[in-house]
């Protein structure tokens, strides 16, 4: 969501601001800034339009500085207008760049208006500035400490004071804020891609965290007040890089990355080996008896089709938890339960808060599967799986979603191997399967002109039913999820089995009804739902392993996949369907990689 990036330098910071805030136009964003202190004066341009806008303006502006903050913003609170935009200022002298929001802002802003404060915009942000204005005695570290101890709610911030130049304070409560240490300067910003160009090492901040900025010097002190050394980490640039390169757009890149992504992601298991370092070592889950897995959005849908694999090998009873409807319920411990935290930035404000919540409950043994090694929920949780995805840059989650479905699997063979449920014979023919997913990716990818030849033909539907059955039901909703996500068409995943329940109303000839069709134990069951569909005018757009022996026909559009390939089917047919969602948003126009309202990583609730 919003992004931060702020600093001292030894040159002119503003190229510097500008270049984060570009790398950080994948989390969306409908508003961004920069403010500099410039010559004895806080000085700041800010629009509506994208970066690209603002840097124009900063430099019909004249802006330069050695010290200064900017931000994206995606809208919370207040509408993407000018005043509500970043960074917001106290007077002219202090300006304030904010993540997340303060859920005490309504008492706060009273109390303010009743001291004499005037508010220009309806951001809970400016609450924040009035309360440091209000507490700055000459150190801006000590007026942030005091301020943030009445805010309530989750916040990464920085902050800069006209009178206090080189000078640059942050802080950080459920919301993520690291420091890059660079040769020419040290900066702040909410995610280290921002700063992959002017610094080599980061430390990432701990909840309640702040950091003092003075000059090319760093201290950090933890919310007792207490000086602490963080432990410095250096880059490493992802092999799988964020240029665009001969794709229209990076979802289509990341698409056609999965094979590689899947891959390296495989790499990482010594000769094939799941007991991957980091991962829980043998005997450590043999008594495990229960999982829940935790996901926000298309991670949950990865916790979801996983439920069935954990059960498969592992007879463990497996279900997956809505993050922001967990954390709100009273937690039944079931003994002897292992908790997967899903999350492609490890930074997802609902699935950590979730995750917390469960290892208050005495759940001590969890699991991050997550893209980022550094990020919260990894250090959170007692064992970690890195998936190898490389940046993702579009909104709409794929290639994190693919290798999210590969780690999960990896967990449930540890498990059923742990538990004696997975013979080791079985074990070498499952990895087999996974060693051979990249190729099948490949054969897959290569129907993309059957993929747009449906496009073509769903472009202009306002409405589409998706459907599965058993692991693929969650991929149905992936499905629906991708279409509705980028091409604004609204979309809607069902059991196929649940058709005759209800959504069979809305069947006719301009409903277009898509299937995946494995060739399982359930396609009789399938085909008999796609028969209801028929009977009832519907238009079947059917995408069916090239063994099922089903046809195209009067009604039936269809595109035959490779062959079932067992469990790990629905890798496959998901990959198939974020195609199709791509060629249908590329006809209809719109912003592929920055869907309207939405944001790439929400470390809001």
């Amino acid at each position: 969501m919003c992004g931060i990036v702020a600093g001292v330098s030894r040159r002119n910071i503003i190229p510097s601001l500008l270049e984060g805030l570009k790398r950080l136009e994948y989390r969306g964003y409908d508003s961004c800034g920069v403010a500099v202190l410039q010559r004895g004066e806080a000085r700041r341009v800010r629009t509506l339009s994208r970066v690209c806008a603002l840097e124009a303006d900063a430099r019909a502006a004249e802006l330069d500085g050695l010290t200064g903050v900017a931000h994206t913003r995606w809208a919370t609170h207040g509408m993407p207008v000018i005043d509500n935009a970043h960074p917001i200022f106290s007077g002219e002298q202090i300006a304030v760049v904010h993540n997340g929001i303060i859920e005490n802002h309504e008492a706060l802003r009273q109390s303010l208006t009743e001291k004499g404060y005037e508010f220009n915009s309806q951001t809970d942000t400016e609450v924040i500035a009035h309360l440091v204005h209000e507490h700055y005695c000459g150190d801006i570290l000590a007026a942030v400490r005091n301020a943030t101890r009445l805010l309530q709610g989750a916040y990464a911030i920085a902050v800069m004071c006209r009178d206090e130049p080189n000078r640059v304070i942050g802080a950080r409560q459920g919301s993520p804020l690291v420091v890059g240490i660079g040769k020419d300067g040290v900066f702040l910003a909410s995610d280290t891609f921002a700063l992959a160009g002017c610094a080599s090492r980061f430390i990432y901040l701990e909840e309640g965290d702040l950091v003092d900025i003075n000059g090319l010097d760093v201290q950090i002190c933890d919310a007792q007040g207490q000086a602490v050394a963080r432990r410095e980490i250096a880059f490493v640039q992802h092999a799988l890089g964020t240029e665009l390169g001969a794709y229209r757009h990076f979802m289509q890149k990341e698409i056609f990355e999965q094979p590689v992504a899947v891959a390296r992601t495989l790499a990482t298991i010594v000769d094939l080996d799941p007991l991957q370092v980091g991962m829980p070592r043998e005997g450590e889950l043999a008594d495990v008896s229960n999982l829940l897995m935790l996901g926000c959005g298309t991670s949950y849908y990865a916790a979801l089709t996983a439920c069935g694999w954990f059960e498969r090998f592992a007879n463990v009873a497996a279900r997956a938890e809505i993050s922001s409807e967990y954390r709100y319920r009273e937690h039944v411990s079931q003994g002897n339960t292992l908790v997967v935290a899903v999350s492609q930035s490890g930074e997802t404000a609902d699935t950590l808060a979730a995750l917390r919540y469960a290892q208050s409950m005495g759940e001590e043994r969890t699991v991050a599967i997550c893209n980022v090694a550094a990020s919260a929920m990894v250090r959170q949780s007692r064992w970690a799986f890195i998936t190898e995805a490389g940046a993702e840059v579009g909104v709409a989650s794929t290639k994190a979603f693919t290798t999210q479905l590969v780690a999960l699997f990896l967990l449930a063979i540890v498990i059923g191997r742990q538990r004696g449920r997975v013979s080791q014979s079985e074990a070498v023919v499952y990895m087999r399967q996974l060693a051979a997913l990249p190729d099948a990716l490949r054969n897959v990818l290569a129907r993309e002109p059957e993929i747009m030849a449906w496009a073509e033909e769903l472009y202009q539907k306002e409405h589409a039913l998706f459907l599965g059955r058993g692991t693929h039901y969650p991929i149905a909703l992936e499905g629906a999820l991708k279409l509705k996500e980028i091409s604004y068409i609204h979309a809607e995943g069902y059991p196929a089995g649940e058709l005759k329940h209800g959504p069979l109303a809305l069947v006719t000839d301009a409903m277009p009804v898509i299937v995946t069709a494995p060739n399982d134990v359930l396609l009789h069951k399938l085909k008999s739902n796609m028969e209801e569909v028929r009977a009832r005018g519907g238009r079947l757009f059917v995408l069916a392993d090239s063994d099922t022996g089903l046809k195209s026909g009067p009604g039936v559009r269809l595109i035959r996949l490779p062959a079932w390939f067992g469990p790990l089917s629905p890798v496959l047919h998901v990959v198939a369907l974020q195609l199709l969602a791509y060629h249908v948003a590329c006809l209809r126009g719109t912003d592929i990689d920055k869907p309207r309202n939405l944001a790439k990583s929400v470390t809001v609730e």
